[in-house]
């Protein structure tokens, strides 16, 4: 695995909130099957995919959100027409149906999705563009042909946290792939992604982090009860007005993200580091290739399971400890205690 790939420090065992019973199977397995005949319908019609108005596909997306058990609330749209690059914070496999709710796109997808059961192969057919995130030479290729598809009218959906969040803070925007939309001229649309409970509060048994498989996030979605998705389309960024990605990038991550970024609470020590903080991972330049020789890149610790991300005195080398500070010198202030008086005799 390459040194420069975002990661999250988000695990299952931390993060994830217990949903489900044994009387909540039943149910579980019947939302199951609708959201495999739902899928199923979808996969029936890709050949005449293309002839599908937009509307459509919209709704067959809300349909299968909504088919595992979870109520979608969207405000606000997105332009109809015309390229637009599609960004928005992650958490869970849902994030994907729900965007192409708010407006169907060719999805940038890293390459492992290829290989998981069905989603692989629907992701594939529907004109995804696949990245190897761990070749740092594909990032320039990848860009160009992101923006190459914005030049011919197409919208593409992408995730630049670059990795899933559990929904408590969100990660950090790459940049990279900003610069498609320079490129090509094109408005940037973010989208805001929420999972709440019906009764208002947030909820992060959606996530999808970690070692997690799909099929444990996916049984816990539909073992789940009362989700919400909470979608939300702000006004689009204008390249006019953002003219270097990196100001872009920042314009759409405060906008999709409603200043919810941050660091995890659960975050384990960094080797060599007694501070507890984590080390931002360094952004590779969209149009530059491989690091030097001899160069090196930082990469992000984050706790393997749960229960390791409380950081304590004694997890915490010695040369870093807090020092106590020297004792105060004696005042020389004259005491206000009254003397007691001497005793009449």
């Amino acid at each position: 695995m390459s040194v420069w790939l975002p990661s999250a420090p988000c695990t299952p065992g931390a993060c994830v909130e217990r949903v489900g019973s044994a009387t909540a199977v039943p149910r579980a397995v019947l939302r199951l099957l609708t959201v495999t005949a739902v899928l199923l319908a979808g996969i029936a019609l890709l050949p005449v995919g293309r002839w599908i108005p937009a509307g459509a596909v919209r709704w067959w997306c809300r349909a299968v959100v909504r088919a595992s058990g979870v109520r979608v609330r969207l405000s606000g749209a997105a332009t109809p027409t015309g390229g637009v690059l599609l960004v928005a914070n992650h958490i869970s496999w849902l994030d994907i149906p729900l965007l192409a709710a708010v407006r169907p796109a060719r999805m940038l997808a890293k390459s492992e999705i290829r290989r998981w059961p069905v989603a692989g192969w629907l992701t594939a057919r529907s004109g995804a563009l696949f990245i190897e995130r761990d070749r740092l030479r594909a990032l320039p290729d990848t860009v160009a042909r992101i923006a190459e598809a914005l030049r011919g009218g197409a919208a593409v959906a992408v995730f630049p946290e670059g990795s899933t969040w559990c929904g408590r803070a969100q990660g950090h925007f790459r940049r990279a792939v900003f610069q498609a939309a320079l490129d090509a001229g094109v408005p940037v649309q973010p989208v805001s992604l929420r999972y709440l409970l019906v009764d208002g509060g947030s909820s992060t048994a959606p996530a999808f982090i970690g070692d997690d498989s799909l099929l444990t996030s996916v049984w816990r979605v539909v073992s789940a009860r009362g989700l919400l998705a909470e979608v939300e389309v702000p006004a689009p960024v204008t390249p006019d007005i953002h003219p270097d990605r990196r100001s872009l990038a920042r314009a759409a991550q405060s906008s999709a993200c409603h200043g919810r970024t941050g660091e995890h609470a659960a975050v384990s020590p960094t080797p060599g580091d007694g501070t507890g903080r984590r080390r931002r991972t360094p952004e590779p330049d969209a149009h530059a290739g491989p690091p030097r020789a001899g160069e090196r890149s930082r990469t992000v610790t984050s706790s393997a399971r749960a229960g390791q991300g409380a950081v304590t005195l004694s997890s915490v080398p010695a040369t870093s400890r807090p020092v106590a500070p020297p004792p105060s010198p004696p005042s020389h202030r004259r005491s206000h205690v009254p003397e007691p008086r001497a005793r009449a005799r």
